[in-house]
């Protein structure tokens, strides 16, 4: 589906994760690939991973919130493939111990946002003013589902920093969308990876959340990949400054219900609500639509 020969895609936070996922899709697509992470040994085992696809491969090791490092990287990259093409602002890290918002550590807050925001920023403006000065590139930035509105499950450093890059990708998609620079975001649901995989299911996690997902499950990698890889082509060139959601349905749903509402078991075995006053050309019932007393329709639409 996507043809990326010749481009030079930085993905950031490539050690393992979506970041691993993503260095992998678009090696597969015929991308030249700058990695960075953290950890060295993670990192060249994705690059391995992304050479043995075909791919020309950078590993670069870095820290996002050090702008000596980000700065680092990039002139690598530049350097060693003539270019950057494609930005993937991927890395992100959040806080597993789910402290409220009236207890929630100071220094906590403080690194969540110093990876998830300023360390996306300093990418963005490194990256950015390079591509600004050959007048094409993109970006896509990994935002979150947190980053659009409250959530039971979220932390506050980091809905707080996803909300703010939702922003700035909306800001810089337009400041430099007539120069040849487009800034996009992806925002996903619950993701099962790897990694969660276990987790989520030892606990039941999984069920609960899909409970409230309108389609009743939590995303697989390959379902964020695909999107991030179409924003990031130029299937998507008149795309710019639009955060994408990825969600099953979870943001649009105003709301859902985790345990079935109870007119639901009303008449069960008849149609889906929305049909039960569908009448065939005769004027009766039609034969795909049981009927019902006057008294179960007058409960029905009283609702």
């Amino acid at each position: 589906m996507f043809d990326f020969k010749g481009k030079t895609v930085l993905i950031t936070g490539a050690s393992y994760g979506l970041g691993a996922s993503f260095a992998e899709g678009f090696a597969k697509a015929g991308a030249n690939l700058v990695l960075t992470a953290r950890t060295k040994e993670l990192l060249e085992q994705t690059g391995e991973a992304c050479k043995k696809a075909g791919a020309k491969v950078l590993c670069v090791t870095g820290d996002v919130s050090i702008e000596d490092d980000v700065k680092r990287v990039v002139a690598a990259g530049i350097k060693e493939f003539g270019g950057i093409d494609t930005l993937v602002n991927n890395a992100g890290i959040s806080d597993v111990l789910g402290i409220g918002a009236e207890r929630f550590p100071t220094d906590t807050f403080d690194k969540i946002m110093a990876v998830d925001l300023r360390g996306a920023f300093l990418y963005m403006r490194e990256v950015g003013l390079h591509m600004l000065m050959k007048k094409s590139g993109n970006i896509v930035n990994i935002c979150s589902i947190m980053g659009s509105g409250a959530n039971e499950m979220n932390i506050i450093a980091y809905t707080a920093a996803k909300g703010a890059l939702r922003n700035i990708t909306q800001q810089l998609g337009c400041e430099w969308a007539d120069r040849g620079v487009r800034v996009n975001a992806v925002s996903p649901g619950f993701i099962i990876t790897e990694m969660t995989r276990v987790a989520l299911e030892g606990m039941g996690m999984d069920k609960w959340i899909a409970s409230r997902t309108p389609m009743r499950r939590l995303g697989e990698v390959s379902e964020i990949v695909a999107p991030v890889m179409f924003l990031a082509s130029d299937m998507a060139g008149y795309i710019t400054g639009h955060d994408l959601l990825v969600d099953g349905g979870t943001n649009a749903a105003n709301g859902y219900y985790q345990l079935q509402p109870i007119h639901h078991a009303w008449n069960a075995d008849t149609a889906p609500m929305a049909m039960r006053h569908l009448k065939d050309p005769s004027g009766g019932w039609s034969d795909r639509v049981p009927h019902h007393s006057g008294r179960a329709r007058f409960t029905q639409n009283a609702l």
